[in-house]
Order: structure tokens, then C-alpha cells, then sequence
């Protein structure tokens, strides 16, 4: 089944965004931390297309720079806490029994507990900066990967093509490996895309609150922030972040969306 309009557009908006963002340096027209004190608090015009900050900054060029920062956060952390998610699913489900039990009651406690209060906890101990908020992103996104693997080879498992594997004489890493987690790929990629767009907004939200990246370096919620303070006379310095923000987090599902309805052509036609 091909990707449906939306999800093409979603993911050409997307690889724009990226190519942009890796382009930072080449495609800002100024340094991200460069100050006009003649021009500050300026509206959008040609010399500064969305306008400028209170230090004079030109705002698209830190829209640019702030692309830099969230997406690969956002993208990071994900593919991270995918990796540790799939192995530890994939371990949990295949092994069953007592040592299922136990390690799913580990994910069901580490699951209770709030994200957005973990992440504020893990910053506040280790302090403002990147590594923080990757490391915090990292250990409160994997246990959802995890559930959905688990279940994923709590099916696959007792295929005959598995059956046969073990026949053969594969050991149950190899089988793992090998024979699962290939014919999971497509529901990881699709759990890639949905998870990224969740970073995304974990991070704009620490940024806002003022737990997330330190001045001078910007992310698209760090942004927000500082438009937030002069939203009633200057509302450009916040409708630019958040408008990016939304749109890439739209792309991500439209994009994720597609991706489900190819890997999973009956669910596509369940919902027709």
C-alpha cells in the first residue's frame, strides 16, 4: 500500500526541516547569538524576515538554529530509548513466565509514575543543560517501546517459522535477533515516528518552563519562552516557535499515520 498525500507531505516537510537544521551554519543569514541594539523587539521585514528579539537577534536565524536543538533531541533520545525498549520487550516476551512477570512489573512501576515529573526531577538533580534533558528523555520514553515490543513477540513467538528456528538449533539469542525483531521492524519504525513528535514536546516544554536548553543557545521552546513575556505587543517572538513546533509535530503523525496504514494494509482498510 502506497503512503497516503498527508504523509508524503508530512514527510517532505520533515526532510526540509532536517536538511535546514544539518544546513544551520550555510542557511541562517545571521549567527544565532549576533545582536542588533538599533534593531531590537523589531516586527518581520526583508532585513529580518521574522522579526527580532530584545537583544536584537534575529529570530528566523535562531528558528534555524532552534531546529538544530529540538530535532535532534527529539530524534536522538527516541532512537535511543527504542533501542533500549526493543531489546528489553523483546527479552521480557520471549522469555515468558516468572521472568516476564517480573520484568513487566518493573515497566508497570516506572510507567506509573508522571513523565513530565520524572523529566523535571532528573533536570533539576543534574542541572540546566543538554545532557540532562537527553539523559531524562532517554529513561522515561524506552518503557513505552518496551510494552509494545513485548507484545509484538509475545505473537511472533509461537510462529512455525520460530518453531523451526529453534528445531534447527538457534540459540534463543539468535532467534531473538535474527528471526523477531526483523519482523517487528515496521512497528518500530512507526513507534519511531510517533515518539519523536512526544520528545519534541517534552523538550519545548522543559525549555518553556525554563528547565531546558541555557541562553545563548535556543531551542524552539526556549523561544517560546522568551516570546511568552511579550505576547501582548510583540506576538511574532512566540507565533514563530509554536507554529514550527505544531507543524513538525503534525508532519511526525501524518507521517506515522502512513507509515502504520503501509505496514498494516487491514487496518488501513478497517478504518474505510
Amino acid at each position: 500500500m502506497k503512503l497516503t498525500g498527508p504523509a508524503i507531505w508530512g514527510g517532505g516537510f520533515l526532510l526540509v526541516m532536517g536538511i535546514v537544521a544539518i544546513l544551520a551554519p550555510w542557511v541562517a543569514p545571521y549567527s544565532y547569538e549576533a545582536q542588533d541594539t538599533l534593531n531590537t523587539l523589531a516586527g518581520p521585514s526583508s532585513e529580518h524576515w521574522m522579526g527580532t528579539d530584545r537583544l536584537g537577534r534575529d529570530l528566523f536565524s535562531r528558528m534555524i538554529y532552534g531546529a538544530r536543538v529540538s530535532l535532534f533531541i527529539g530524534v536522538a533520545t527516541t532512537v535511543i530509548a527504542l533501542a533500549i525498549g526493543s531489546l528489553y520487550g523483546g527479552i521480557s516476551g520471549y522469555a515468558g513466565g516468572r521472568t516476564d512477570n517480573f520484568m513487566m512489573r518493573i515497566v508497570d512501576v516506572i510507567f506509573a509514575l508522571p513523565d513530565l515529573l520524572m523529566i523535571i526531577l532528573i533536570t533539576v538533580v543534574m542541572g540546566r543543560g543538554l545532557g540532562s534533558i537527553f539523559l531524562a528523555l532517554t529513561l522515561v520514553s524506552w518503557v513505552t517501546v518496551a510494552r509494545v515490543v513485548r507484545g509484538e513477540v509475545l505473537k511472533i513467538k509461537e510462529l512455525d517459522y520460530i518453531e523451526a528456528a529453534r528445531a534447527l538449533g538457534m540459540n534463543h539469542l539468535g532467534i531473538l535477533i535474527r528471526e523477531i525483531l526483523p519482523n517487528i521492524m515496521g512497528v518500530l519504525v512507526v513507534t519511531l515516528t510517533f515518539r519523536i513528535p512526544v520528545a519534541i514536546l517534552a523538550e519545548s516544554t522543559l525549555s518553556f518552563i525554563g528547565l531546558g536548553i541555557a541562553p545563548p543557545f535556543s531551542s524552539w521552546g526556549t523561544l517560546a519562552n522568551d516570546g511568552w513575556t511579550a505576547i501582548k505587543f510583540f506576538p511574532h517572538l512566540i507565533l514563530f516557535p509554536s507554529m514550527a513546533i505544531f507543524f513538525t509535530i503534525l508532519s511526525f503523525n501524518f507521517l506515522g499515520e502512513g507509515l502504520r496504514d503501509h505496514f498494516d494494509p487491514r487496518r488501513a482498510y478497517r478504518k474505510i
